[in-house]
């Protein structure tokens, strides 16, 4: 018998699932070629036709971050830079599929060998895009995966994922993808098992598989006492998660009583329709990239987008951050390439760059600060002159609306915690509202090390002394001054971070939805 193969990874979305192993890298069916350079452009013009009909119906089937996604993929698909190249070569004697391969292979390189995760994660939505178009040349469609597959390959199209009946098990082990990527975070927000970064590992295997997404492992080929133990597991998992729920209508407090509050992130407005409100203590981060998609967003699209969350929410507080774009959050028409994003013009820095576009947003803010309890963050502060300019920002909107005769009040401005110069030296910021701790950004850049980067996961923690000791002294110096402080990023909603957190100070955290239950019952068995 031969022995078991045992692969390592990154975990993506924590959880367990046995099932058989299935093939993800696809094997498109031979194209045949047409008569005509116009009958080439016009098969081709009719499988882009037939991939965004799929496309427009899938998004009438989902909301929230997975319609943005396939949103995303529309519009490139409907992009002229995108699709000009390869009618170019059909006119120049390329049939269709070689034309269309070769310009969309091109677009993958470059987000491939990108050494930003947001752009390697969309590698996976141009792949998707690729082979929608060749299967619809082709008239091949996607094979079907058995029930409860673990779904093993390069990396999976979001369209896969969303197409899945996950409700019967299964999940995703991946060679390549990412922990940033879109399909990451739909499979954490369904509760999917999934990792990612197993590297060079053989294409041909095939039987029962043992995922350990919690750890970050696959097994193939298991031996009995291994299935037996990774079953132990997953029943010790299921039980903790069960427990969990228990916890999901409580007040998070620790063993000693120490009450902490669990906020919830969201990154578009649906993501509430989904969420009592009873369940936390409000909304510690709303992203507001998700409105700078195709267009810039007007005042009004952005004031019923804030609104929205806030009547929801009631009188607990929301916290929205203002547009966090450029880094691994590039938007058309507002932000601009660079050679190093993450050190550029992203941030507070890109909106005080562009404060026509900054101003708009401002706006939105101040008139639907009167629907609730809002607080509004600054992002990718670094020092405290762009404290000072954004707020200034701020009076100067709030003075024109006043003298218009509009409604509009004035919320507390905080900043993001994020860039080593603001953790290092927080007295800086004394007068600033309140402190949020970004601990995505702030691991990365102290450790300098990508989260998504399989070579360096292991630098990549929050838990490492030289961060924690950077936690610790912004809490300490919050309590000291008065000023709240929480914590908005990945690690507030980590069952094993979470007590080195409090250990640090932070009494606010604030964790995707998914993960309220988890965290809360993590706060309760902690016994500071």
């Amino acid at each position: 018998m031969p022995e078991p193969l045992k692969l390592k990874g990154i975990p993506a979305s924590a959880g367990y699932a046995e099932g058989p192993l299935f093939n993800l890298d696809p094997v498109v069916a031979r194209y045949r070629s047409k008569a005509t350079a116009a009958d080439e452009r016009l098969a081709l013009e009719t499988a882009i036709g037939t991939a965004t009909g799929r496309l427009a119906k899938l998004i009438q089937a989902t909301e929230g971050d997975a319609a943005d996604i396939l949103e995303f993929q529309l519009a490139m698909l409907e992009d002229d830079a995108l699709t000009g190249p390869a009618f170019a070569a059909i006119a120049a004697g390329q049939p269709a599929d070689a034309a269309w391969r070769q310009a969309l292979d091109a677009e993958i390189v470059g987000y491939e060998t990108s050494d930003q995760d947001y752009f390697r994660a969309r590698a996976a939505d141009m792949r998707d895009i690729r082979d929608q178009v060749l299967r619809a040349l082709t008239a091949d469609s996607a094979a079907a995966a058995p029930t409860g597959a673990i779904f093993y390959g390069e990396d999976i199209a979001p369209t896969r994922f969303l197409e899945t009946d996950w409700s019967a098990g299964g999940g995703i082990a991946l060679k390549a993808g990412s922990t940033a990527s879109h399909v990451a975070m739909l499979a954490r927000s369904r509760g999917v098992p999934m990792i990612v970064g197993l590297g060079a590992s053989p294409a041909d295997l095939a039987g029962v598989a043992l995922l350990d997404a919690e750890h970050g492992g696959i097994v193939l080929r298991p031996t009995r006492a291994e299935v037996e133990a990774f079953r132990q597991s997953s029943s010790s998992f299921a039980a903790r998660r069960d427990r969990a729920e228990t916890f999901l209508t409580r007040p998070a407090v620790t063993k000693a009583g120490t009450a902490v509050g669990v906020q919830v992130n969201i990154a578009d407005p649906s993501d509430v329709d989904g969420i009592d409100v009873s369940t936390c203590d409000g909304v510690g981060l709303m992203r507001t990239e998700f409105l700078f998609g195709k267009t810039l967003p007007d005042e009004e699209t952005q004031y019923r987008a804030y609104r929205k969350v806030l009547e929801w929410a009631e009188d607990k507080p929301v916290t929205i951050r203002t547009v966090d774009a450029g880094g691994d959050k590039p938007v058309l028409g507002f932000t601009v390439e660079e050679g190093n994003p993450f050190l550029g013009l992203r941030g507070i820095r890109l909106s005080l760059a562009r404060p026509e576009v900054f101003r708009v947003q401002i706006r939105a803010l101040l008139r639907a600060a009167l629907h609730g309890n809002l607080k509004v963050m600054f992002p990718m502060i670094a020092v405290w002159d762009e404290y000072q300019r954004a707020a200034a920002l701020f009076a100067e909107e709030q003075a024109a609306l006043a003298a218009r005769g509009v409604a509009q009040k004035m919320p507390p401005l905080g900043i993001m915690v994020e860039v080593p110069s603001v953790a290092i030296a927080p007295e800086a910021f004394a007068e600033v509202a309140f402190f949020s701790i970004g601990s995505n950004d702030l691991t990365q850049y102290v450790m300098a090390a990508a989260r998504d980067n399989a070579s360096v996961a292991h630098l990549n923690s929050i838990r490492h002394p030289a961060v924690l000791r950077l936690i610790a002294s912004v809490a300490a110096f919050g309590r000291a001054q008065k000023i709240p402080v929480s914590l908005c990023g990945d690690a507030g909603g980590d069952p094993a971070a979470i007590p080195a957190l409090i250990e640090a100070g932070l009494r606010d955290l604030s964790v995707v939805p998914a993960q309220l239950a988890m965290a809360k019952a993590a706060i309760a068995d902690v016994s500071i």
